[in-house]
């Protein structure tokens, strides 16, 4: 079992957690439950709930009793006792399951719509009977009180079987060119269809005629959403008699009280996903809503999210347990997902355990889902000017950015760049008009991005014609480099140092045939004509180009290394120029002093340099001025004499306690000078005594 906690709303899921393979023994078993954590800890509501390849639909049959599910592959079906939380029976089909319907109020009546344009009726034993429609199937429900089955599916037609008589009934015939669901009201018995077209019909069965008809579609375009596809109708529910619930093909749900034309409220994926399902909570006002990625659980009056479900594999199918916090999810996965959330309802009477399991389970575990703030980081924080709001509630701190309001975001984001929407509608603009072009008389012109670089690949591939050879697709070709040649952001910068080194050694077009391969295709073709120059190469070196007249010469190899140590020489000389301008600028802003010039210069070798031993470098320092080699000796250390002795002055770093120290130190001597008296006006006065002591006797 495993425990997420997205907009503190705790979600276990029960589903989650290592299975064991039905062929291992008993002992086996054991065995891996007493070393494996993860297996001892699983939780199996339902034994074998899951399918050998994909489950599509999941129901829950009327008395609570019994849970249904179809699946792939082979085309199959499983009924779960909930009493005995087992396998009560499984059925293969001739055919994938669209959808299904339970019609008893146990598993004794099923009826399924199968893809193959068949209609296929079970009792408790097994297959009853097998009938066809004449269009294929989308979705299909049944009407209690007339017990009419209605099929809705690639036409205009409302098929309708009469289960009582056994026959089919005339058809109703909608506007629309194909209908995607239906969904009857149990209260008032009104037969709602959504359309390809994005609209609703309503169909009163008692009079057999069209009630009334919606425009969903024009409610989802807004001036600040633009639309990739159609706003079909994909998914429909009822909330009791006069609320409706609508999900269209591009991620909107949309809520509807039916005597409204006009939405009351329309909430966004923001995942451009088809709703595949609706479903309303008995109690609270929350809606559920699934696409194929996300669960989401929000509040229909003001859509505050009150908590989701990420899908580790695509969603299928949505079925909630009536009056309890227990919901089934079928999936593209074998395991059907299985999810309790004790917010919302309490756990069915079958399984009443989770209830203390879930009190007494304390996990620290939890994922954190953020519905609507921004995650940037610090540099984009400052691109956007808020830097100002670190250290505010406006900003959360997260790892190596922050959280911001979405909507904060979008302001920000506005104010920053204002004309990026308009860039990106441009840019939106000519890719249209790039692709309606493609059906026309395609003229070979070279790209707008890496011009050389598809010159050397037209190159390559003419050579290859001519000698036959039998190679890969060209990257001009393949669409899996289309951006090396369209995109601006992957153009090859010629500027830089390394391009300079390594464009010698990689060119295999030289200049004479570059310009010959273009003059070829400029007569040939209508194309721009690239730059004859080469970028970070001046004019004095166009002699020490390639020959062109033998490709495969020996004095290959030669001809490049001079080109390498001749970039490199002109790359050494570009850096000290810089350097030199930088210090005269220094100078002349008055920040450069003698100490900057005499601290020693620290050289990096770059790779292919070797370093020669200070031989190389007293050579270097003897072909050097007397001059230039005083200024540049350390004064530091002074030669005393002949016989090699040598002063060496120094200053030490002073630190703040050193520095309190010898002021200290200062102020005492000033105190002892005032102290001590002069002895300069004192006498020396002659005595007997002194006058005898030195007397010989």
């Amino acid at each position: 079992m495993q425990v997420s906690d997205p907009n503190n709303v705790k979600i276990y899921n029960l589903s989650a957690g290592k299975s064991l393979p039905e062929w291992l023994s008993e002992r086996k078993r054991r065995a891996l439950l007493k070393k494996n954590v993860d297996i001892r800890r699983r939780i199996e509501l339902i034994q074998d709930f899951d399918m050998p390849g994909v489950s599509t639909t999941v129901r829950v049959s009327r008395d609570g009793q019994y849970v249904l599910a179809t699946g792939v592959y082979k085309p199959r079906i499983k009924c779960f006792d909930v009493n005995n939380l087992s396998l009560k029976f499984e059925r293969c089909f001739d055919a994938e399951a669209v959808t299904f319907e339970v019609l008893s109020d146990d598993y004794s009546k099923i009826v399924f719509l199968q893809c193959d344009r068949y209609i296929e009726f079970h009792a408790a034993y097994g297959r009853y009977y097998r009938l066809r429609v004449p269009k294929f199937g989308r979705d299909m429900k049944y009407h209690y009180p007339s017990c009419d089955l209605c099929i809705v599916g690639a036409s205009s037609d409302i098929y309708r079987l009469n289960l009582e008589r056994g026959q089919f009934l005339t058809p109703f015939t909608s506007t629309a060119s194909a209908i995607n669901k239906c969904e009857i009201n149990p209260v008032h018995n009104l037969l709602v269809c959504g359309t390809q077209e994005g609209r609703v019909e309503a169909w009163d069965l008692r009079s057999k005629t069209l009630a009334a008809s919606l425009d969903c579609a024009f409610n989802c375009v807004t001036e600040n959403k633009e639309l990739e596809g159609f706003p079909s109708i994909s998914a429909l529910k009822f909330d009791g008699a006069l609320s409706l619930g609508v999900g269209t093909a591009t991620g909107q749900i949309l809520l509807y009280d039916i005597r409204s034309n006009r939405p009351f409220y329309v909430k966004d994926h923001m995942y451009g996903l088809p709703i595949k399902d609706i479903d309303f909570h008995y109690q609270q006002d929350l809606v559920y809503s699934l696409d194929s990625s996300v669960l989401k659980i929000w509040d229909k009056n003001n859509g505050k999210l009150f908590t989701s479900i990420e899908a580790n594999s695509d969603f299928n199918n949505l079925c909630i347990v009536p009056n309890t916090g227990l919901l089934f999810i079928a999936n593209e996965n074998p395991k059907i997902q299985t999810y309790y959330i004790p917010s919302l309802g309490p756990a069915p009477r079958w399984a009443s355990f989770l209830d203390s399991l879930t009190e007494e389970l304390e996990e620290t575990n939890a994922e954190t889902v953020y519905d609507d703030y921004k995650f940037i980081t610090k540099q984009e924080l400052e691109n956007l000017g808020l830097e100002h709001l670190i250290g505010t509630n406006l900003l959360r701190a997260y790892m190596h950015g922050y959280f911001l309001d979405v909507r904060l975001y979008k302001k920000a984001k506005a104010v920053a760049d204002p004309f990026e929407f308009e860039e990106y509608r441009k840019k939106k603009i000519r890719e249209t008009i790039e692709k309606d072009r493609e059906n026309r008389v395609q003229v070979k012109k070279l790209p707008k991005v890496n011009k050389e670089l598809a010159l050397k690949l037209m190159d390559d591939e003419t050579k290859e014609k001519k000698k036959n050879k039998i190679t890969g697709p060209n990257l001009l070709a393949d669409d899996r480099f289309k951006a090396l040649f369209e995109n601006p952001d992957f153009e090859v910068d010629k500027n830089t140092d390394e391009y300079r080194l390594l464009n010698p050694v990689l060119s295999r077009l030289d200049k004479a045939k570059q310009k010959e391969l273009q003059k070829k295709l400029t007569e040939a073709q209508e194309f721009e004509p690239v730059e004859e120059e080469l970028e970070g190469k001046n004019s004095s070196e166009e002699s020490s180009e390639f020959d062109d007249s033998d490709e495969e010469s020996s004095d290959d190899d030669h001809t490049w290394t001079k080109e390498v140590k001749k970039q490199h020489k002109i790359i050494q000389r570009e850096h000290r120029e810089r350097e030199r301008i930088e210090q005269l600028n220094q100078l002349a802003n008055g920040d450069y002093n003698n100490e900057q010039a005499k601290q020693p210069k620290m050289f990096e070798l770059r790779q292919g340099e070797e370093f020669k031993g200070i031989q190389s470098l007293k050579r270097k320092i003897n072909k050097t001025s007397l001059g230039e080699r005083l200024e540049h000796e350390d004064s530091s250390v002074k030669l005393l004499g002949s016989v090699g002795n040598r002063e060496l002055t120094f200053s030490i770093n002073k630190n703040r306690r050193y520095k309190e120290m010898e002021e200290k130190n200062k102020r005492h001597r000033e105190e002892r000078k005032k102290l001590v008296r002069s002895v300069t006006g004192i006498k020396f006065k002659r005595t007997p005594y002194s006058m005898g002591r030195g007397r010989r006797k």
